[in-house]
């Protein structure tokens, strides 16, 4: 697997982001290694909350959100995915599956850093990776905040907000970061942010996992991620620890995934599910002080 490595000087000095990244290695899934970045800030024995971030963010979208965890006596490990952010970049979009992104979450959360009570704060693909490894492994998670995501099985329909994005990612001549994330917010992000979340990819050559993401999503029942899916779902349906619908009132992609959770997860009985007013898809973005603020009431409940 040739794989690509973001200079340090591309991700130094960005705007609100004053973090230094910690670095694990993973097994590539082929016989090699890749460094995977992570954020490990607050107490080290704070509750752990794990803030998994989406496509094609990274983890400076938590960046209004860490400060008040933290306050709070938290301790906030926010991991950058493979391909996105400081992790390593594989160059190829076949090294991309949806099977090896949760292996690779999994050994650096689990077998590197051992993780354990953990609050999972998961968005857009962050979700698609956290719920799964939630369903795998539920005796790792105290509680669930569930924030614009869902876990498909390509038995439903996604729906013609997703499709017109996954047409988009796959037609563009060059794959537009910043702008992305821009547009999936309900506020105007200043130039210095919209190019905080370009720098990572300096190279149109380090978007190939951006670019394979839309397209991993299980999109008919016969997709190579569905039957694990599946599978993840009947440990969600067993799941009876706290689980918290906190999704946003202006996505269209995840309209409604929501309800799908409050019926199927037994841990989401009885919470205080909220909507975040004003919030687009990115509503770390747009609404973070907010969704931080529900986090940390979840947590002390």
């Amino acid at each position: 697997m040739e794989v690509l490595r973001t200079p340090d000087e591309a991700t130094a000095d960005l705007a609100g982001f004053p973090w230094a990244s910690q670095y694990a290695e993973v097994a590539t899934g082929d016989g090699g290694r890749l460094r995977v970045a992570y954020l490990d800030e607050g107490p080290a024995d704070g509750e752990v909350v794990l803030c998994l971030h989406g496509e094609p963010s990274w983890s400076y979208l938590y960046r209004h959100m860490i400060p008040p965890l933290v306050e709070a006596g938290h301790r906030v490990v926010c991991p950058d995915l493979v391909g996105f952010g400081r992790s390593d970049k594989p160059a190829s979009r076949d090294d991309y599956t949806y099977a090896r992104h949760v292996e690779w979450m999994r050994e650096l959360l689990f077998d590197y850093l051992d993780l354990r009570e953990v609050t999972l704060v998961c968005q857009d693909w962050g979700g698609l990776i956290g719920l799964r490894l939630v369903g795998e492994h539920p005796d790792r998670f105290a509680r669930v905040v569930a924030a614009n995501t869902f876990l498909p099985t390509g038995d439903r329909p996604l729906g013609a907000a997703f499709e017109a994005w996954r047409d988009f990612s796959q037609s563009v001549e060059v794959f537009p970061v910043g702008f992305i994330v821009n547009s999936g917010c309900t506020t105007d992000l200043p130039p210095e942010v919209v190019a905080a979340y370009d720098a990572p990819f300096p190279e149109e050559a380090m978007k190939e996992g951006a670019r394979q993401f839309p397209v991993l999503v299980p999109a008919t029942p016969e997709d190579p991620a569905a039957d694990a899916n599946r599978a993840a779902w009947k440990g969600l349906e067993t799941f009876d620890r706290p689980f918290l619908c906190a999704f946003s009132d202006g996505d269209p992609i995840t309209a409604a995934a929501d309800r799908v959770l409050k019926e199927r997860i037994p841990g989401t009985k009885g919470q205080a599910h909220t909507t975040i007013e004003g919030g687009g898809h990115f509503l770390q973005e747009d609404r973070g002080a907010e969704l931080a603020a529900v986090v940390i009431d979840f947590v002390a409940r």
